[in-house]
């Protein structure tokens, strides 16, 4: 089967970071299959120090940059809803600016759709590290098959957004991203899998995660219990939850919002990751 061509899609705001931006760009550029182009969307000003790494980019690689630039911060979603429109082919490989692909990661994903014609969507599994790869600290697993995948997602997100390959067709088909604070993804996933798209999890790590031991104490609050139920108000409207999960989720999510942060970390740490020391490579 001939070479399948794909874009991979960033979106990089005024606070990231300058030198996990060019760590997750050279981990893009050393796959041991290459992107066929990579759509980088500047939202909003960006810092001197952020331009001066896309420049460098660009004048090493010009033919395999295209720079969409807003002119301000719009937000993730308008970032990638604009970003899957410009994208030049039908499979998309997302990838965050902050985070570290493996480095046969685009092989993998790629043989996937190459072996089933009929998956929409291929993600993996992630390794959560801290400062550097090597303090790899904890691991987040997602099903493998598209219906233990429907099942996980009717309480989970099933996919680590920036593993994720998908066919640009059947994103735009389900409606593409949408503004939905810190859901934009979880909130696509669930409207193609109502849409009928097959998806696939590969059961392995092929993206290290970056992260930090506050990150699972960050997330929560009143601001992100608010958000958990518009958006399984919106699962429900789809006919993706009943009732009954409905309730079961807006009573299960909203208490993790509200606890105190520091149980909060240790509820995810336990009961929603698999410990550093227990990642198998």
């Amino acid at each position: 089967m001939k070479n399948i061509k794909f874009s991979v899609l960033l979106s990089v705001y005024f606070r990231e970071n300058p030198d996990y931006l060019k760590k997750s760009l050279n981990s893009i550029i050393d796959q041991t299959v290459k992107p066929d182009e990579i759509v980088l969307v500047k939202d909003g000003e960006l810092t001197k120090e952020l331009d001066e790494v896309i420049d460098e980019f660009i004048s090493k690689y010009t033919a395999l940059f295209k720079v969409i630039t807003f002119n301000e911060n719009r937000g993730l979603g308008i970032a990638l809803y604009e970003g899957v429109k410009a994208c030049s082919y039908d499979i998309i490989a997302r990838m965050d600016t902050d985070d570290i692909a493996k480095k046969d990661r685009f092989e993998k994903q790629i043989n996937i759709f190459k072996e089933r014609l009929d998956i929409d969507l291929v993600g993996s599994w992630i390794d959560e590290f801290e400062l550097e790869t090597n303090n790899v600290i904890s691991q987040r697993r997602v099903p493998k098959t598209n219906k233990e995948i429907i099942k996980f997602a009717k309480q989970r997100c099933p996919f680590n957004h920036p593993t994720v390959m998908y066919r640009k067709e059947s994103v735009l088909n389900s409606g593409n991203y949408q503004e939905f604070l810190w859901n934009e993804d979880y909130y696509l996933w669930v409207r193609m899998l109502v849409n009928g798209c097959e998806m696939y999890n590969i059961q392995e790590s092929l993206l290290y995660f970056r992260t930090g031991k506050d990150m699972f104490k960050r997330r929560g609050g009143l601001r992100y219990a608010l958000q958990d139920i518009m958006l399984q108000k919106e699962f429900l409207k789809l006919g993706f939850v009943n009732i009954f999960e409905f309730l079961y989720n807006i009573l299960i999510r909203t208490s993790i919002r509200l606890i105190p942060n520091n149980l909060r970390g240790l509820f995810y740490k336990k009961f929603l990751r698999e410990g550093g020391e227990k990642v198998e490579y």
